[in-house]
């Protein structure tokens, strides 16, 4: 059997993203979220704790979602855990757990961004939306050959010949 490395995750981003680029142009997004934990402690007090996840967006995901994500937005964030080390200044190793999200959903009340709204708002911008929503007859390359995506459904499900004769 395979494995799987998937994370879902809902909270609010701790400050304001940072965007930077490659050298090769490729647009990298950076911020810190919280996720709450609920839970009793030794005296029966509910108590709560604040776990922080650093997030990493990048392409076309990266650039569009600075424009919408800023410090204390409530986010949906889809993606996989990557672990990995670096050497500080000091020669020390250091690693570091990231998510890395495929995508990413605004969430939360209208009022957090456009002031006093009381409806819930779920506000993803359309590029965000591409990889998931690509058409029936879009062609993608997939190892190394064409791949043609099959035509969206017509309805037609329903005049399919079964047999219904007793088994």
């Amino acid at each position: 059997m395979g494995s799987l490395n998937k994370v879902m995750l809902i909270g609010n981003l701790g400050k304001d993203p940072e965007l930077r680029y490659t050298p090769d142009g490729l647009a990298i997004l950076k911020f810190s979220m919280a996720t709450t934990e609920y839970f009793n402690d030794k005296s029966g007090n509910k108590t709560e704790k604040a776990i922080w996840h650093n997030i990493v967006l990048f392409d076309k995901l990266a650039s569009t979602m600075a424009n919408y994500l800023s410090k204390g937005k409530q986010v949906f964030v889809e993606g996989r855990i990557n672990n990995r080390s670096y050497d500080d200044a000091e020669g020390n190793k250091k690693y570091i757990s990231e998510i890395i999200a495929n995508n990413i959903v605004l969430i939360g009340r209208k009022e957090d961004s456009q002031g006093g709204q009381d409806d819930y708002y779920d506000e993803k911008p359309p590029q965000a939306q591409t990889q998931r929503q690509m058409s029936g007859t879009a062609q993608r390359t997939q190892g190394g050959q064409k791949y043609q995506a099959p035509p969206p459904s017509t309805g037609d499900e329903d005049d399919i010949p079964f047999d219904n004769s007793p088994v």
